[in-house]
């Protein structure tokens, strides 16, 4: 266990760090941090820390820097998640005060005010289509043999797909579809569309099988389609000092290329927790040279996806902590508004 000294010390070399993106000695961080040690026991300190695994010495500087145990130290004790200014407070609102239609919607412009309040790549991913449940299920008539399907689950999320006919279709047909579906799905899961509910419609509507199963056929396939995927600010990355080096670069350009990974990482990580992954912590080796920051993006208890942050092991955790936090709250507190006017009128 780090003493008070230790912890004071450790906390500016790695604050001084994420700020300057070189090496800290003992003297660039006496008088700026307010340390009121001399540079000798400072130095002490910082050999002993290195020692013990929390800091690295790069070969060609006399200055320390931190090591993923010294990042994992800084994000669970040393952390302040209050690292937001006035100017960033009021851009949030502005933004997440904006009237949107879906959750989708929603979620491009949160994955976009993460990458310009923290200067980082942000990725996104839609809510879970198993843990949603269906609203309603519109069709409309485009022409006589063709129809859209539209979807829409408890949590906001609309799905929305074109089915193509061999043979004609009507109104009527349309209208008894739509009473059908409503009537054995409302309120179930998306997965209940499958095998069993077309066996329920050739039942109660025997004479327009040609059009409830290419409906049935064409509605699994959206439901079983990949997750919606959002990815902003992949140019501010490098602009970041680690995105000099060719080899980081190019591991970096690899892991947005690689969509299944990015999936698999949102994935991961619990329901409410700001997850934060560093360096090695990451299982998959394309990730290790980065940080992951991911929080389960949630509107009271509505599931509406999950939102990360990929930067360098350098990342600023406060900043980045602060603005998720300062997000979730806002639009939690946006939510209680609505319902509360609902209520009213």
């Amino acid at each position: 266990m780090l003493n008070d000294r230790k912890k004071r010390i450790l906390q500016a070399i790695i604050d001084e760090y994420i700020n300057s993106a070189e090496p800290v000695s003992s003297g660039s961080i006496v008088k700026k941090y307010g340390l009121d040690f001399s540079s000798a026991t400072i130095r002490n300190e910082m050999a002993e820390l290195e020692s013990a695994g929390y800091l690295d010495k790069p070969h060609t500087s006399s200055g320390r820097v931190p090591s993923d145990k010294g990042y994992r130290f800084y994000v669970n004790e040393l952390l302040k998640d209050d690292n937001l200014s006035l100017e960033e407070i009021k851009y949030i609102q502005s933004k997440l005060e904006m009237r949107v239609n879906n959750i989708e919607e929603l979620t491009k412009i949160t994955t976009n005010t993460l990458s310009e309040i923290t200067h980082y790549t942000t990725v996104a991913v839609g809510p879970n289509p198993n843990i949603q449940t269906i609203e309603e299920i519109k069709f409309i008539l485009l022409g006589s043999r063709m129809l859209m399907a539209v979807i829409l689950t408890d949590s906001g999320l609309v799905k929305e797909t074109i089915i193509k006919f061999d043979d004609d279709i009507n109104q009527e047909q349309v209208d008894t579809v739509s009473y059908l579906f409503n009537n054995k799905l409302k309120g179930k899961p998306l997965e209940a569309i499958d095998q069993p509910l077309e066996e329920y419609l050739f039942r109660e509507m025997e004479y327009s099988v040609q059009v409830i199963r290419p409906i049935i056929e064409q509605m699994k396939r959206l439901i079983n389609d990949e997750k919606d995927f959002y990815l902003e600010g992949t140019n501010k990355a490098f602009e970041l000092p680690e995105f000099k080096s060719l080899e980081v670069a190019k591991k970096f350009i690899n892991l947005i290329d690689e969509k299944d990974i990015m999936l698999d990482l949102l994935d991961t990580g619990f329901a409410q927790d700001i997850n934060i992954y560093i360096g090695d912590e990451n299982e998959n080796e394309q990730l290790k040279d980065f940080s992951i920051v991911t929080f389960k993006h949630r509107i009271g208890n509505k599931d509406v996806g999950t939102i990360g942050i990929i930067g360098p092991k350098r990342m600023n955790y406060s900043k980045v902590i602060s603005v998720m936090k300062y997000i979730n709250q806002k639009l939690n507190g946006n939510q209680a508004k609505e319902e509360n006017s609902e209520e009213e009128t």
